[in-house]
């Protein structure tokens, strides 16, 4: 076995397959450890894919519940979605983006279309690559659209993304801190967390106290956000995700949005959804805000829009905010936007998606799902809440109280899961899950949304044998 840089890496054109432990020589020397592998101590390697499962170099099948952060909505290695990605490629693969192909144009008609159904407004669409870049861009449109107010609202525990722009409207100070001072910073608002909420209120009545803490801030102008004599905000828009994804997959109530659009509409303040984690069926809805009846000034999407395949993401934002002469050519550009295969794939998403009520079975599945975590809340004191809507999941890890966060054992329930021995039957798995939450002690599930009522039982007894463990360490 080569032991260092120089002998795992001698130069060869054709060099023989390498181990797992020369790969790890090279990585360490090579990669940057700047993103988000190396949470882990020894990040796990994995050799293929299939539905709701990857395997490693032993073929040891392990369930994946986060399905590459909500990204592969519709399994690893979709026939149809993948055939769709093969056809683009012996077809029109690459393109330059000041040009036109059909696959762009028809998508973005199938969104805005389907938004004006929806939501009453007539509205465009803007492609880009990922999500933050998505971001990027309707923070352009917002500033452009409101005079160059460069301020927002958005929530605690709210994620948009690490770029630059991004950053400055995610709550995390870590995504910050060492990128000097951001003027443009978010006022950070309280978003309705229940589980963790002032005690004797009922959700809505939280979901209530919420929105009016926040409607505070414009009763004087001693508050510092409005200007009552010129009936000005300081502030452009208002970012939200409808249900937080990094921070814990939290469902507000369902009164919440409503009366926080009135808000927002009375001081004339855009609201943005960014449904990049929870969009494209995550909630059993195309948009996870379609639960809540209010209607968006602009949506971000990213993600599950290729089940994470080439990438491609999106803003979609009413016609005053986008049409050609408010918003011109060259306003926002990236070589990659738009692109054929990205497009391509994504549009057969979007037909997939209108050809079978993927809605009313994902409902169903997803409590059936959250049944089966009552049950393991129930026999298992370390957890503390478990909710969901639709597949978008959560459980919360706490200390024998059932209360107090315990990131400790949430860090070991992901490390015990990923060593491939859990043992239903006569066969070993592994179990891939995520951690997420305001004390990262959250385990957000996000699997497969075509998963089986087999693989959710399986799901169940996995993680009660990692509860179980962990109980008795």
């Amino acid at each position: 076995m080569k032991t260092n840089v120089a002998e795992a890496f001698s130069g060869e054109i054709q060099s023989p397959v390498r181990s797992e432990a020369e790969l790890r020589i090279l990585e360490e020397a090579y990669c940057s450890h700047g993103d988000t592998v190396h949470y882990a101590a020894k990040p796990k390697f994995f050799e293929e894919c299939d539905g709701s499962y990857v395997y490693d170099q032993a073929g040891t099948p392990f369930l994946d519940l986060q399905m590459w952060y909500s990204a592969v909505n519709f399994g690893y290695r979709n026939e149809r979605l993948n055939a769709a990605a093969h056809r683009q490629l012996d077809r029109l693969p690459q393109v330059a983006s000041q040009y036109l192909h059909r696959e762009k144009v028809e998508l973005a008609a199938m969104i805005a279309q389907d938004a004006e159904r929806k939501f009453g407004h007539k509205g465009r669409v803007h492609f880009n690559v990922g999500g933050s870049q998505a971001v990027e861009d309707s923070l352009k449109l917002v500033r452009n659209f409101t005079g160059g107010k460069s301020l927002m609202f958005a929530f605690e525990g709210g994620y948009h993304g690490r770029t630059l722009g991004a950053s400055a409207i995610t709550s995390s100070y870590r995504y910050r801190r060492r990128y000097g001072h951001f003027g443009d910073r978010a006022q950070f608002i309280e978003f309705p967390y229940h589980f963790r909420g002032p005690k004797g209120m009922s959700k809505e009545e939280y979901g209530h106290h919420c929105v009016q803490k926040f409607a505070r801030l414009f009763e004087s102008e001693y508050n510092g956000v409005w200007d009552p004599k010129a009936g000005k905000s300081e502030y452009a828009a208002f970012y939200i995700e409808p249900i937080q994804g990094t921070g814990g997959y939290v469902i507000p109530p369902m009164n919440f949005f409503v009366e926080l659009k009135k808000v927002l509409d009375d001081h004339g303040i855009l609201l943005v959804v960014d449904e990049i984690q929870m969009g494209v069926y995550r909630t059993g809805k195309l948009w996870s805000i379609e639960h809540f009846g209010v209607s968006p000034d602009a949506l971000v999407f990213g993600k599950a829009i290729t089940n994470g395949l080439n990438p491609l993401s999106g803003v979609w934002a009413k016609e005053e905010m986008i049409n050609p002469t408010i918003f011109p050519p060259g306003s926002t550009h990236s070589t990659f936007a738009s692109n054929p295969m990205g497009t391509a794939v994504a549009l057969e998403t979007m037909k997939m998606l209108e050809e079978e009520d993927f809605g009313a079975a994902i409902m169903a599945k997803g409590a059936y799902f959250l049944d089966g975590l009552k049950q393991l809340q129930k026999r298992h004191a370390i957890v503390g809440e478990v909710d969901g809507l639709g597949l978008a999941l959560r459980m919360e890890i706490c200390k024998d109280d059932s209360y107090t966060p315990d990131k400790a054992t949430m860090d070991w329930l992901c490390d015990e899961g990923m060593k491939g021995d859990l043992q239903v039957g006569a066969k070993m798995y592994g179990l891939v899950l995520d951690v997420g939450g305001y004390h990262k002690n959250v385990i957000t599930f996000a699997p497969n949304l075509l998963i089986t009522r087999e693989e959710i039982d399986l799901a169940i007894a996995l993680l009660d044998q990692l509860l179980t463990r962990a109980a008795r360490r």
